[in-house]
């Protein structure tokens, strides 16, 4: 007869099982005698096998696994609701070194565009401080994960002692995750489409930062959505109206006729976290 401890060995969601869970299962194949049969690579369990895992064929089961991994831990965690921030990688702090300028005229206009950072991350205070009334649980906060932007909303985040998400790619130059991404909410994704969709599943509100083509990605899969009925209207704050007008000519989509009129309404700007702030809290009659 088992003892008590090996039947909560056995627990799970779905409740007691008398079959062996996987990690028994590891350790005791990860135990037996090195021969030159255990040591073969079809010996090795199939999801214990780096190399089978990775192969082509397994795309599927790794898309899946991608989907699934941060589902499960922000589900366990409570996080029912997020608002994201996307922006350029490349904006410095104010006061900071524009290190991604390849001129003067770079340089000159990335540091006018770090006053940014500096809303990026008031705004991420302002989404924390309201996250707080619900143990944070709705409006919190969720970038990229790197630098610029997305350090300056996990950086405001960290400010008022609040939990923050970051989804990482990984990238073929160096990528790591800033320092203010709350480190059992950190992700890494191989697969771009499903990093975008763990953005979007829990979104009440998109805050887009000037940047480059990643943002401009991210802003248009989150307007796409939006204008062809595949997601709920949500507020999106495009911040510095002058940069947004000069970067994209929405009158000239619709003059063409390749948008509607109408369509311009689906986005909010701003130029404060202020601002942002309010224009969420309306929408939600906060």
């Amino acid at each position: 007869m088992p003892e008590i401890d090996d039947l909560t060995d056995r627990e799970d969601n779905n409740g007691w099982t008398p079959l062996p869970h996987s990690d028994e299962d590891l350790k005791r194949a990860r135990s037996v005698p090195d021969t030159p049969q255990t040591r073969s690579d079809t010996y090795r369990l199939a999801w214990d096998d780096e190399d089978f895992m990775t192969q082509r064929e397994l795309r599927p089961v790794r898309l899946q696994l991608e989907l699934l991994k941060p589902e499960m831990v922000l589900a366990e965690r409570g996080i029912r609701s997020t608002v994201i921030l996307f922006g350029g990688a490349r904006l410095p702090e104010p006061g900071g070194d524009a290190w991604a300028a390849k001129n003067e005229v770079q340089k000159e206009n990335l540091t006018k565009l770090s006053r940014y950072y500096d809303e990026a991350r008031n705004f991420a205070r302002l989404c924390s401080e309201q996250s707080a009334k619900s143990y944070y649980r709705e409006y919190v906060v969720v970038t990229g994960g790197g630098p610029g932007v997305m350090e300056a909303g996990n950086r405001g985040a960290s400010d008022c002692g609040a939990p923050s998400i970051g989804l990482n790619i990984v990238l073929p130059h160096e990528q790591a995750p800033n320092l203010y991404v709350t480190p059992e909410l950190c992700f890494n994704f191989h697969y771009f489409a499903i990093r975008k969709m763990h953005f979007m599943m829990r979104a009440k509100a998109v805050a887009v930062f000037p940047g480059g083509f990643g943002t401009m990605d991210e802003l248009f899969e989150t307007l796409t959505l939006i204008q062809t009925g595949r997601m709920e209207r949500v507020p999106v704050l495009l911040f510095g109206k002058a940069f947004w007008e000069g970067a994209i000519d929405i009158g000239f989509l619709a003059e063409q006729g390749t948008i509607s009129p109408e369509d311009d309404k689906l986005i909010t700007f701003v130029d404060t976290a202020e601002e942002a702030w309010n224009a969420i809290a309306t929408f939600y009659e906060l």
